[in-house]
């Protein structure tokens, strides 16, 4: 047997499904901590196109938590940051970055450009949230949310299941009550974690994208990243 980057990925899934996800277009919204692992997850399967979209730039606090921040990282653009480091683990995939924040106003447009197969939702505030999920239901496009990752320890505690089937979180109760006011109710997957949250680890910062900061440890971000990767992959292997 010939070893490749992809040869034990092909040996798990076979060349048939290794295909579909070679072929496959995947948008990750938010690279975060949590889309961050998820995006790098994606690239490693070897999926053929990777769309990715933040507006941010990597801060110092960004150290504890998120894949791509170092010392030598700080100030510079999440996406092109991530866009360098997938090309050096696959230099065959084709990667577009888009630097803007999401928002009702432009989620249409960009999916409609983008075309993607599936997408991933790593977005940690509400509105820009809730646009692209509803957008995605309604141009009937596969997407996978994550909700809050912040305030919780116990990865044992993280599960996949439909929105409607989520508890203790909430960030997914904010999600579907909005959800509702539109007349959707489920029908997608997100990544959610039933412990309840450490109210000590919540302290009220106005910005422009939230209005609390949460504490949060190294590994807690990490394991919905790969939750979220093994939701795509599965799907599109038909390994659900």
């Amino acid at each position: 047997m010939i070893l490749n980057r992809y040869s034990r990925t092909i040996l798990l899934f076979g060349e048939a499904s290794f295909q579909k996800l070679k072929n496959s277009h995947i948008l990750i919204v938010g690279l975060g901590g949590v889309g961050g692992y998820a995006a790098e997850q994606i690239c490693r399967a070897g999926v053929g196109k990777l769309s990715l979209i933040d507006s941010d730039t990597i801060q110092e606090s960004n150290i504890n938590r998120q894949l791509i921040a170092s010392t030598t990282t700080i100030g510079k653009n999440k996406t092109d940051v991530f866009l360098q480091r997938l090309k050096d683990i696959n230099p065959d995939a084709e990667i577009f970055i888009i630097t803007d924040y999401i928002s009702e106003s432009n989620v249409g447009a960009i999916l409609n450009t983008i075309k993607p197969d599936y997408v991933v939702d790593a977005i940690d505030t509400p509105a820009p949230k809730v646009s692209l999920i509803k957008t995605c239901i309604i141009n009937k496009i596969p997407i996978v949310s994550s909700m809050g990752a912040g305030g919780r320890i116990n990865p044992e505690k993280v599960q996949i299941a439909d929105i409607e089937q989520t508890y203790n979180c909430g960030l997914a109760r904010v999600v579907r009550k909005r959800l509702h006011k539109m007349g959707i109710r489920g029908g997608f997957k997100v990544v959610f974690s039933s412990e309840n949250v450490i109210e000590e680890a919540i302290v009220q910062e106005e910005s422009r994208n939230k209005k609390t900061n949460v504490g949060s440890v190294s590994y807690m971000p990490a394991v919905f990243g790969m939750f979220l990767a093994s939701v795509v992959i599965r799907d599109i292997t038909n390994n659900k």
